[in-house]
């Protein structure tokens, strides 16, 4: 039903409630509808691999608001709705059952979806995707019964859920096709901090493999065939191989695609109705000159409340520096900033990675390029500093602990 002045934000997670919240925040006063494909309430990711995943934190603490928070302030929150289309010509998303709703301006936080294994078995029962509230729920269950768990992919949700797995007390391995986990992300130098972390809680941990076969009996998982012969036992299979970014029908409505949704640092698409915000979002970022897409929680967080005030027409941009976090074991980590992989010239470390307490920091021609702060806390203000000055910075200053970080700015 076409509501003229109506802003209609598609994806009811993080990124859609903050922009919910942030519009009625600026004033906003016009009719707010929020379409969410699944039935859960907008829910936070990060606790599915980690605090809710390991049994510390209860369901409650996941949701972003109370349900009550939405009909309190007039959002008109619909939940297993999913859009099929958008007509940017009249305005209108159209719904799965047909019916259509009218917009003045759209907001877009689809999200993302995880990319699946393409070989065979891939879809016995047994094998898990962790994206949504009920994944972390079958993949917590799982964890109660399965003594071998086979972790298919060394990223951060490979890394975490083969920690929680290990908590559990189940036995891991992790099956990585690079030489090292998180390699792309972090860097030889830093990525062998992981690799060491989990070898010392006993992961099995198995780099530059690949996976051939799920292999199975009676429609369940039982083990994972790699391609040189050798099979991993498992009861559990956790697939952690990276997401997509869900632009199905944005690119159906001739919205600019590359990477997820191209938008300007307004968040504006190549419409100027639509904005797009989130995992789906490729965003020019002033600070790097370029269009980067963040898969993290802080992007999720922060870029709506930018969004929803350019829809609003304000005159703002979305510079924040990225930012993200991780715990696993007894590591807590943060990391400020953005790396290309081979975009940097030299890592610097304060303090000794062995003890697993140090900050690391990617150079290039003297400029920090990111910060990432291990099992040390309350750096993440200068880091981020350090990343937005664009000063060069003396290597020697920045690996020696007696020198406080904010003298470096």
């Amino acid at each position: 039903m076409p509501v003229d002045n109506a802003f209609v934000i598609v994806g009811a997670g993080l990124a859609g409630a903050k922009a919910a919240q942030t519009l009625r925040e600026e004033g906003f006063d016009g009719p707010l509808v929020l379409l969410g494909e699944e039935t859960e309430h907008p829910y936070e990711r990060p606790p599915l691999s980690k605090g809710y995943l390991l049994g510390k934190d209860g369901r409650d603490t996941v949701y972003v608001h109370p349900p009550q928070w939405y009909t309190d302030h007039k959002v008109d929150l619909r939940l297993g709705t999913a859009v099929t289309a958008v007509d940017r010509a009249a305005h209108e998303v159209t719904l799965a059952d047909g019916s259509r709703i009218g917009y003045a301006k759209l907001l877009l936080t689809t999200g993302s979806s995880p990319r699946r294994l393409p070989v065979p078995g891939a879809a016995l029962d047994g094998v898990h995707y962790l994206r949504r509230l009920a994944d972390s729920d079958r993949i917590k269950e799982a964890f109660t019964s399965a003594s071998r768990v086979a972790v298919i992919g060394a990223g951060w949700i490979g890394l975490e859920t083969a920690a929680a797995a290990r908590a559990a007390g189940a036995e891991v391995t992790v099956l990585e096709a690079a030489e090292l986990p998180l390699l792309r992300v972090l860097g030889r130098e830093v990525a062998q901090v992981f690799a060491d972390l989990h070898t010392e809680h006993g992961v099995d941990l198995r780099c530059g493999v690949q996976v051939a076969e799920i292999t199975g009996a009676d429609g369940r998982a039982s083990g994972v065939l790699l391609a040189d012969g050798s099979r991993v036992d498992a009861d559990a299979v956790i697939v952690g191989i990276g997401i997509t970014p869900d632009t199905g029908f944005a690119e159906a409505a001739g919205l600019e695609i590359d990477n997820g949704i191209r938008v300007d640092a307004r968040l504006r698409s190549s419409d100027p109705d639509i904005h797009a915000a989130g995992d789906v979002a490729n965003a020019f970022h002033p600070l790097l000159g370029k269009h980067i897409r963040v898969e993290h929680w802080a992007n999720a967080l922060n870029q709506p409340q930018t969004a929803a005030k350019a829809m609003l027409g304000q005159d703002v941009t979305y510079d924040r520096v990225p930012y993200f976090f991780t715990d696993q074991y007894d590591l807590g980590m943060e990391y400020t900033g953005h790396v290309e992989p081979d975009g940097y010239d030299r890592v610097v470390f304060r303090g000794p990675t062995g003890t697993r307490e140090f900050i690391a920091f990617w150079l290039s021609g003297g400029r920090v390029l990111a910060g990432m702060n291990v099992n040390v806390w309350d750096v993440t203000d200068p880091i981020r500093a350090l990343v937005t000055s664009g000063r060069q910075i003396d290597p020697a200053e920045l690996a020696d602990p007696d020198v406080p970080l904010t003298d470096l700015l």
